[in-house]
């Protein structure tokens, strides 16, 4: 679920949609999203000063608050 959400965000906000990948790597405690979108699409999904990054990264850990996981999100570049 949390993948979904993940790649529909970044989707919504890169140029070039097709190129976004998002991988899972599941853990006891936690899981790690890489998310990785174009070269020129780093930037719009990062923001000034990290802000979008952010944004997602908390609406994530509230994703994932019920289940009692922890969700870390790293945008590859």
């Amino acid at each position: 679920m949390e993948k979904d959400l993940v790649e529909y965000i970044a989707k919504s906000l890169v140029d070039s949609p097709d190129e976004v990948e998002v991988n899972v790597i599941e853990g006891e405690q936690s899981t790690i999203l890489e998310l990785k979108v174009a070269p020129n699409d780093v930037g719009k999904v990062i923001g000034k000063q990290g802000r979008i990054a952010n944004a997602v990264r908390v609406i994530l850990n509230a994703s994932a608050a019920k289940g009692n996981k922890h969700i870390q999100l790293e945008i590859l570049d």
